[in-house]
């Protein structure tokens, strides 16, 4: 697995990343917050617009490429002195070989260089990955409810995962 870093310059790499998330999205999220808000989401989040300005407000992304394919994507920024894990999503058919740990690894690596004392993210209540992130070490540290616009809402748990100096 290799994480390759999305260019805030190339257009081509933006419009892959946005195909790529709708992709991932879509088949994931439709069932949870349904095909509505989901692609209200994604037009928000996921479009070129929305990643060319997450990528201008110092958002990281990257592809996550096994065997020279992209099967999914990472964002993340320093929120103070923390990591904000902003997106960690992985194709239907590659889930569960062990990217994750591995994308884990990278963060807490990269939270040892930048001294950063953690990794904060906000999972979907009723998303079967809150398992997977308690078992990797994260802990659960409140529940919030975000107002992203249109009258929809995200009804998510935080977690955080402290760094081991």
């Amino acid at each position: 697995m290799e994480l390759i870093r999305l260019d805030k310059d190339n257009y081509t790499e933006i419009e892959e990343m946005s195909t790529i998330a709708t992709a991932i999205l879509k088949d994931y999220y439709d069932n949870i917050v349904g095909p509505v808000q989901n692609d209200y989401m994604l037009a928000k989040f996921q479009s070129i617009d929305g990643i060319t300005d997450q990528l201008n407000h110092n958002y990281q992304y990257y592809f996550i490429n096994v065997d020279k394919i992209n099967i999914g994507f990472i964002a993340y920024y320093k929120k103070g002195k923390d990591l904000y894990l902003s997106k960690l999503y992985i194709n239907k058919e590659n889930r569960g070989k062990g990217c994750l740990r591995s994308i884990l690894d990278y963060l807490i690596n990269y939270c040892n260089d930048n001294n950063l004392g953690g990794i904060e993210l906000n999972v979907n209540k009723h998303n079967p990955t809150c398992m997977i992130y308690e078992h990797l070490g994260f802990k659960k540290i409140r529940s919030e409810c975000n107002d992203i616009g249109s009258g929809y809402y995200m009804d998510d748990y935080v977690y955080y995962y402290k760094i081991e100096k």
